[in-house]
């Protein structure tokens, strides 16, 4: 079994990000090699309903589609105990999270997998919050891995 990865849907999105700024080109190509290495079977991407709720809020039915049809052919669908995951997630939420990332990270750590966002603000929350998961940014985790 490969090692778990969860990618939050900013991150997912990245590659449609306007390209003009360097650290979105950075962190696109970041994302393009952790699914590289998916590929390659090196990680499993697990993703959840939180991911599909907020897939289906994107206006652009194009990127909508393609993020659907991405996490299908590449991920797995995990659930969770509703009511330990409700308990973790209140308390994210009470720790300063917001109650979607409070959600996605409850999945990740139910699953032991590392959490990938391009949201800075919640890195940094995330660094003083007593998580049992590594989390950070696309580059930061190419670097960790040494995928390249």
């Amino acid at each position: 079994m490969e090692r778990k990865i969860y990618l939050d849907v900013c991150t997912l999105c990245r590659p449609y990000d306007d390209q003009f700024y360097m650290r979105i080109k950075l962190e696109t190509i970041a994302v393009q090699l952790i699914f590289s290495a998916i590929d390659q079977n090196m990680y499993d991407l697990i993703y959840s309903p939180v991911h599909v709720k907020e897939i289906s809020a994107i206006s652009d039915q194009v990127e909508r589609f393609e993020l659907y049809h991405v996490l299908k052919e590449t991920g797995e669908f995990v659930a969770v105990d509703k009511a330990r995951a409700r308990k973790r997630a209140k308390e994210l939420v009470l720790a300063g999270l917001g109650p979607a990332d409070a959600a996605h990270l409850v999945f990740a750590e139910a699953y032991g997998a590392d959490f990938i966002t391009c949201d800075d603000r919640l890195c940094k929350k995330c660094g003083t919050l007593d998580l049992a998961i590594w989390t950070g940014n696309p580059v930061a985790f190419c670097d960790k891995e040494g995928l390249r």
